[in-house]
């Protein structure tokens, strides 16, 4: 049977660790090597690492440092930022990622998405759809979410999975940092849009609100920052995970009894 993916999402911004809110209000958290240590101990499904200043300032991926979370990580990666070529696709996957996502890129030049995936496997091809919500429609934005689109993530969800990609990750950003649960309407209105693995991302607060996710969905990815960074109502920086004994517990909870444990590196 598979099992649902619960990821921790880290954002790098000029060398440390940050969480933000509605994608503004960057707080630093620490440093991402210690936190990737950290994660290895607590057993995380897989991790997804993002440069949130990367491609708002036209910039190449940090390779020394992706070179080093890569080689410290015992989970499957995720990276993202600045990514715009099939080289750097190519590039990050020989340095040990396992997944390459793009946002802005995919957008801005769809083609790519076909080229990777020819290139690298669709498997290692993640497109990431940050959505906010304007006038009551869906739309996405590109760079950090500065440029607002035309573009609604259905109609892109469904582009992306006929040029090749292998997964999509929804990042809400109206909901980002705030801890106030899924946009469950929204993971909806995608899921049914494309047959991809999704990934949801954004508003996560409580083990609870992974859970409803799951429940709602079955096999879907969920992801939070938030949740793993901070504990308690003043929001202090304290990395954690949910132990293999809780995680089964929810699993279970929802009707997965019998998931399989993943691999580890």
């Amino acid at each position: 049977m598979l099992r649902p993916r619960i990821t921790p999402c880290l954002l790098l911004k000029g060398g440390g660790l940050v969480k933000t809110v509605q994608f503004g209000s960057p707080k630093y958290v620490g440093d991402p090597i210690n936190a990737v240590r950290i994660f290895n101990e607590k057993e995380v499904d897989e991790l997804i690492v993002v440069d949130i200043d990367a491609t708002a300032q036209n910039r190449e991926p940090n390779y020394g440092v992706i070179k080093n979370l890569a080689a410290e990580c015992r989970m499957p990666l995720c990276y993202g930022g600045g990514v715009k070529s099939v080289e750097q696709f190519q590039q990050l996957v020989a340095l040990g990622v396992e997944k390459v996502s793009i946002g802005s890129a995919a957008v801005e030049n769809p083609k790519l998405i076909r080229e990777a995936s020819i290139r690298v496997g669709s498997q290692s091809v993640v497109v990431v759809l940050d959505v906010t919500r304007k006038s009551g429609t869906y739309l996405v934005a590109t760079h950090n979410g500065a440029r607002i689109t035309a573009h609604t993530p259905v109609e892109l969800a469904k582009q992306v999975e006929d040029l090749g990609a292998g997964e999509i990750v929804i990042n809400d950003i109206d909901r980002d940092g705030t801890m106030t649960g899924y946009d469950l309407e929204l993971v909806s209105a995608v899921r049914d849009s494309t047959t991809l693995p999704i990934t949801a991302i954004g508003g996560a607060g409580s083990l609870d609100d992974i859970g409803g996710l799951i429940r709602r969905f079955g096999i879907i990815g969920a992801a939070a920052g938030s949740l793993f960074v901070f504990k308690g109502s003043f929001r202090a920086v304290l990395i954690t995970y949910l132990s293999r004994a809780e995680k089964d517990q929810m699993l279970a909870k929802v009707g997965f009894p019998h998931a399989e444990v993943r691999e580890r590196r």
